[in-house]
């Protein structure tokens, strides 16, 4: 048994009760906190404030914490689960290990799991207790009690959707731990907790809380746009399996509402160089192209080891960062790679990845080719070089995801490929063109069958979100894997990923589309049982 916290349940009542983050002054002239009920918690505006304040760096967003110069982040557990990206300083004895040689359990993960299952049920305990007690907490006006209502809604549909992902059937709480009755849940069925998201993203959407504005441009805070494409992209996991709920036309009308608010656009390319917009996304925080991301702020939470991804381990040598350890955590694949074509913007050197590197020491310039290609994406100067501090935000979700999604859904809703599903996909492909212009990517896409203009869109996922920890989601919701080759760059087939082996000559089974509850969980809570099939 670990030495942490050991009743998961048990300490969320605590957290409901305590609400020790966050403290503004006044609290010194309060009851201490110890002896607070959640009513008593709820008597100023500050007290709700930063009890959804505190949503945006707990649960599901702190997945993007990089916290290990070795395992990488949580977001990135699925990539190294489909075998097309590789931690190198995980080996096959660790759990990082054992995901990728696809012999997990419920035990030897257990506390990989825990690292999921724990943060998203503390969230979605803080979540509920602000959905009940924000709207009569008393000084909030009652526009800013709309405000925190639908971020609260928000975040919890955002975190039971992680949940309900990874593990399938989750217990579904819904009010707040205030007492010790009913601790423990049994699993609620994944198409009930997909209802759930969809009610609470749609209260949150219609509830007049959300400012309709990019979410730059509303002091990094969740908007309308952010939950509705959060909702488009529910719409397109739950139509997928292991549900295959057809709500394809829902998934379209939310993309399409985004798109035609016009809140958000693609970065231009100002040249295709170090102003391409690739670039503008490896070193900006604020445009329009950003639906959703998690911030760092020097002084405030840094990006920790994010900036060390960026190289392989033996560049710590050189003598020239300011970090001891650099690790190229996300190691791209081969397989990966040759789903360029060689005239991709984003596969040419220093836009999404990198071979060589220059670098200056003792008036001296050496060059280094690379042993492997690094991910440029990740690719922080100023903390490598100079603070030792990362400050740029993380990407969860970008324009181009609103895009595709209006095109996958399109084209599944009408059984047939029409100008407008096309035209956003070529959107998306004509920014990465180095040689072809919009109209001349639109004409094959238009003369495309329904299921192979869906599975471009599929391959087009995978190249523009190859860093951003997506690919295994699509897996799972499509039950395809991606296959390429050396001889051929560019071409993208599926196959079955039931049966199909990774690059790491793993074989995925059916158990493997979903993770088991971890074994320390079960203990706690054997109401858990029976755990998902083949754990």
């Amino acid at each position: 048994m670990k030495t942490r916290i050991k009743y998961t349940m048990q300490a969320l009542f605590c957290l409901t009760l305590l609400f020790v983050a966050n403290s503004c002054s006044d609290f010194l002239d309060e009851k201490p906190k110890n002896s607070m009920t959640t009513n008593q918690y709820f008597t100023s505006p500050d007290h709700a404030r930063s009890t959804v304040n505190a949503l945006y760096r707990r649960g599901a967003p702190e997945f993007n914490n990089a916290t290990d110069a070795y395992l990488g982040t949580v977001s990135m557990y699925g990539g190294y689960m489909s075998g097309l990206f590789e931690s190198l300083g995980a080996g096959g004895g660790s759990e990082i290990g054992y995901v990728k040689a696809l012999t997990l359990d419920s035990k030897n993960i257990a506390q990989l799991i825990d690292r999921i299952w724990d943060p998203c049920y503390n969230a979605i305990a803080r979540a509920n207790t602000a959905i009940k007690y924000v709207p009569t907490t008393p000084g909030l006006s009652d526009a800013e009690k709309k405000s925190l209502l639908a971020q609260s809604l928000f975040f919890r549909a955002y975190n039971y959707f992680a949940l309900v992902k990874t593990f399938g059937d989750v217990p579904l709480v819904l009010e707040p731990y205030e007492s010790l009755d009913n601790l423990y849940l049994p699993r609620t069925p994944s198409a009930d907790i997909y209802a759930r998201i969809e009610t609470d993203l749609k209260d949150a959407i219609a509830g007049g809380g959300l400012n309709n504005a990019a979410f730059t441009d509303n002091g990094f805070r969740i908007s309308k746009t952010t939950a509705e494409t959060v909702l488009a992209t529910v719409y397109l996991q739950w139509s997928g399996y292991p549900l295959n709920q057809n709500r394809y036309a829902d998934a379209a009308t939310l993309a399409k509402s985004v798109i035609a608010g016009g809140k958000h656009r693609l970065m231009t390319n100002d040249d295709r160089d170090m102003n391409s917009a690739y670039n503008k996304l490896r070193t900006l925080d604020a445009s329009p192209e950003y639906i959703y991301t998690y911030e760092f702020a020097l002084g405030i939470s840094d990006a920790s080891w994010w900036p060390t991804y960026a190289f392989y381990t033996q560049a710590a040598g050189w003598g020239v960062f300011q970090y001891a350890i650099l690790e190229n955590i996300y190691k791209v694949s081969d397989a990966v790679l040759n789903a360029y074509e060689p005239t991709d913007l984003r596969f040419k050197e220093r836009q999404f990845f990198f071979r060589s590197y220059s670098y200056e020491k003792n008036g001296a310039t050496t060059n280094v080719e690379f042993p492997y290609v690094c991910n440029w994406l990740y690719y922080d100067e100023e903390a490598l070089l100079n603070t030792g501090k990362g400050t740029k935000d993380i990407t969860v979700i970008r324009y181009p995801e609103v895009l595709l999604i209006a095109a996958e859904a399109l084209v599944k809703t009408a059984n047939s490929v029409g100008a407008e599903a096309a035209g956003y996909l070529a959107d998306v492909k004509a920014r990465a063109s180095t040689t072809e212009t919009k109209a001349e990517i639109l004409a094959p896409l238009l003369a495309l069958s329904p299921d192979a203009f869906v599975r471009e869109v599929w391959a087009e996922r995978l190249r523009e979100f190859a860093l951003e920890c997506k690919v295994w989601d699509d897996i799972k919701r499509t039950r395809m894997y991606p296959r390429t080759s050396a001889a051929n760059k560019g071409e993208v087939t599926f196959v079955n990923v039931v049966g199909a082996v990774t690059p790491l000559g793993a074989t995925f089974k059916a158990e493997h589309l979903l993770w088991p509850i971890s074994d320390n969980e079960i203990q706690r809570n054997p109401a858990l049982l029976p755990n998902n099939p083949g754990y």
